[in-house]
This record gives structure tokens, sequence and C-alpha cells, in this order.
């Protein structure tokens, strides 16, 4: 299994110097990857929103194919991964672009997880259509990973065309990994069919999460692929439990087959709960006690 932690810009800040330092520490601490979220724009956090869940402007948020660029000359080995960038409110041929060239930057580094996202504002404001993300996101899957494989593609699809045009540069190994986040129906299919890792945060160690995995195998099976090429990735919290918890949950994990789990020092829900703290030495410290806990477990 590889550990990987969240990247708390939100809490420590945006300047090149924390994050250049939060890099290289986590590097040094021996985390195989880091991973960062993507939001475009949000709301004012001010307005009246009549009791909708609307994302506002109160955190930051890098653009992911900016801040790992950046990240990938500041470090040497340590990965990254989008988790999730919100795939359908960018274009597809960009979003190949931008990614193949992140990919060649960084050598290889990068882990493009994708969602549909939530925040209807989002949309709005880059132009693009709400409703039909979801399966306009599958048909960006299968020209962005056309683009990344062959030098030239003629696409015509519900969204897309694409008349005998490429990108160059294109990723050596001809594909960025792409893992779907979600829940959905939808997502189970689309990583069935296109990923190359499922990102799924619902479930806690137990039951639900075994028989989500199980499925997605299966679907995996009859989509022809070996579930053993399609990772998947859970996040843990340093921020609740002790030591002793801490290694039951890897060992649950690592025992369901899970191939990556990110220590996430910022994220809240049922059965996640952020640190205490704000500071960069406070995330640091934070993450630090957790792979040593589990450290000889991975």
């Amino acid at each position: 299994m590889q550990l990987g932690a969240s990247l708390p810009v939100a809490d420590i800040g945006t300047g090149p110097v924390v994050l250049r330092d939060y890099a290289q520490a986590a590097e040094g601490l021996g985390f195989s990857y880091l991973l960062s979220p993507d939001h475009v724009l949000g709301a004012n956090p001010a307005a009246d929103h009549s009791g909708k869940r609307v994302g506002t402007t109160e955190n930051a948020y890098h653009d992911p194919f900016v801040l790992f660029g950046f990240l990938s000359g500041c470090t040497q080995k340590i990965g990254f991964a989008a988790g999730v960038l919100i795939l359908a409110q960018r274009q597809a041929a960009l979003v190949a672009k931008q990614a193949a060239c992140l990919d060649e930057l960084s050598g290889g580094r990068f882990r493009l997880g994708i969602g549909v996202g939530w925040n209807e504002i989002e949309f709005i404001g880059l132009n693009e259509t709400f409703s039909n993300r979801g399966k306009r996101s599958e048909e960006q899957v299968r020209v962005m990973q056309a683009l990344w494989a062959l030098p030239h593609v003629t696409f015509k699809g519900e969204f897309h065309t694409l008349d005998d045009a490429g990108i160059n540069p294109r990723p050596a190994s001809g594909r960025v990994p792409i893992w779907f986040g979600g829940h959905a129906e939808a997502t189970f299919r689309r990583t069935a069919a296109y990923g190359d890792g499922f990102m799924p945060l619902a479930y806690p160690a137990g039951d639900k999460a075994l028989a989500a995995f199980d499925k997605l195998r299966g679907m995996i099976r009859a989509a022809g692929r070996r579930p053993e090429d399609v990772g998947i990735e859970v996040w843990v919290s340093p921020g609740i439990g002790t030591e002793a918890d801490w290694r039951r949950e890897v060992s649950f994990w690592k025992a369901a087959g899970v191939t990556h789990i990110t220590a996430h020092t910022s994220y809240v829900s049922g059965h996640h709960a952020r640190i205490a703290g704000r500071s960069a030495a406070e995330h640091l410290d934070a993450i630090t006690r957790y792979r040593a806990a589990v450290a000889d477990l991975l």
C-alpha cells in the first residue's frame, strides 16, 4: 500500500515557501504522494444562500496543475494526485494537454482523480452545463485517453469532435492514470470501464466498504479487465483516534485490497475529522505521528 497525505492549502497558506517546505517535509518523511482538491469559483460566504449547500471563497484552492507543476520542481520522487478535479467544468482536450505536460515535467508522478462536482455556481461561471456533467465527463475521459495514447485522433461523440488532431507532448507511457471519485452507480460503471482507480469517501472501514469493493471488482471483470489493475484509495483521519485505532483501520484496508491510503488532516464527514490545529507545523506533526504508527503495516 502507498501512504499519502493531503496538502492543507486552506490552512497553511498559498505561498510558495510554505508549500515547498511542506511537500519536501512530506517527501522526507517517506510519504508516497500528496493530494490536493480542486475548485475554480466560490460564492460570497456572506450572502444568503437560503439554506442551499454552496461552495464559497472562504477557503483557498490552488489549481492542481499549477500547484503540482510547481511542487514537482521542488521535489524528487513524491507523487501527486488531484482529489478530485471537476472534469466537466473544463474542456477535455485542454485537461489532456495539461495532464500530459505535468506528466512530462514531473517524470510520471501524477494521478488525475476526477469527479462530477456539486457546486453549480462553478459550472454557471465557467459557462458549462451542470445537468449533463456526468455523461459529458465520461466522454471526456474517452477523449483524453485517446489523445494520450495516439499521436492523432479522430473522434465523433455526443459532445466532442476531433478531426485527426493530437497533443504534443504526450505521456511517455501513453496514459495518465485516471481515478474516479464518487459513489453513484455510474461511477462504479465508469471506473470499471475506464478507470485506473477508485477514490470513495463514503465508506468507513466495515461491511459496506467490502461490499462496494466486491461490486466494483465484479464490474471490472464483466468489462473484460483485471481487478488487480484498478487501484482503490481511501482517506483516513489523523485527527481522531489513537495509534492503536489507526493500526486497526490500516490493517482492515490492507486486507480489503486497498492500494492507496491518504492521511487527510482537514476533511470532515460522518467518519472523518480534521486536526485541531491550522499551522503547517501542526499538520506535519499529525502526519508524522500517523506514519510512524502504521509504517510497518504498509
